[in-house]
């Protein structure tokens, strides 16, 4: 049985995010969407069964995928700005007949930033949370109709574990020929380093090898980046369910429990970019030995 609250959530998390803010004192953040992937919720999610997603039906669409969103970050501080993450680009593809992936579409986030006022050259680096093609898309593409790389200007902040380990990245579509492309522009930073006012590094590794959330503080709240630590808020409810693309399945699990508890801490907001139209949000424990649950914040 669906309640009243799952079914609401379910209604957000079947279709994708428009663009949205949080005021976190001096700092602003906003979602900048660059569009949507179908993701098939027991082949991206192996170790979990039909029989539990069954709960979860309201959040699957009429082919049984869940909707994950594809985007960035953008922080800003006064004039400054950073962008968090640079989405899938300007490519879509079709969805396969196996596999856990469904339809991808994207290309719209220089256009979201375009909606809310910013251009790429307002971005004065781009920290990235790893090295997969949904998070740099925007880094080793041109624009369309252009030969330029819209952030070529910007330094691309990626931890020195993600970049040292950049081989292990090959099995999931990042070729040599795009780390050539991103190397001239490579910065590394390291775990608890400022990147920007109010914004340090956060190594969360396990989906990958040098996997890093970014935690933001400003106005008394702090909210954490998690990228790829959680694909839907239903790993809110099970941490111990981790993606077929996790490196390393058992250490993703170990911080993804670790992440929901932080969640639960008064003033911290968390950030899933592919959370759907729920991106800002909260874990909610009720207090009676259930699992926590996605609460979304919209302010």
């Amino acid at each position: 049985m669906t309640t009243n609250s799952q079914s609401s959530l379910g209604d957000r998390l079947l279709r994708p995010s428009g663009i949205r803010s949080l005021q976190l004192g001096d700092i602003k953040v906003t979602y900048v969407p660059d569009g949507v992937v179908r993701l098939s919720p027991r082949g991206w999610l192996p170790t979990s069964t039909e029989e539990e997603w069954a709960a979860y039906s309201a959040y699957l669409d009429d082919s049984g995928y869940f909707v994950a969103g594809m985007g960035g970050l953008l922080v800003e501080h006064g004039d400054r700005a950073l962008l968090i993450d640079a989405g899938f680009g300007p490519q879509s593809f079709p969805a396969g007949e196996d596999g856990p992936i469904g339809a991808i579409s994207g290309g719209t986030l220089l256009d979201s930033l375009a909606e809310i006022g910013r251009a790429p050259a307002d971005i004065e680096a781009v920290a990235v949370t790893h090295l997969h093609i949904d998070h740099i898309g925007w880094l080793y593409q041109p624009a369309p109709g252009t030969e330029q790389l819209p952030f070529a200007h910007a330094d691309y902040l990626v931890s020195e574990e993600e970049w040292t380990h950049r081989d292990l990245l090959e099995e999931h579509g990042i070729s040599k020929e795009m780390t050539t492309i991103l190397e001239p522009r490579i910065r590394t930073v390291a775990d608890g380093e400022e990147i920007f006012p109010g914004v340090r590094v956060a190594l969360s590794q396990g989906h990958t090898a040098g996997h890093a959330s970014y935690v933001i503080s400003g106005g008394g709240r702090r909210l954490i980046a998690f990228g790829d630590a959680m694909h839907t808020p239903v790993q809110v409810s099970h941490p111990e369910w981790s993606a077929v693309v996790d490196h390393d399945a058992e250490r993703s699990a170990v911080h993804r429990r670790r992440l929901v508890e932080e969640l639960s801490e008064p003033g911290t907001i968390g950030f899933g970019i592919h959370f759907a139209d729920v991106a800002f949000g909260r874990a909610r424990f009720d207090g009676t030995g259930n699992p926590a649950a996605w609460e979304p914040v919209d302010e």
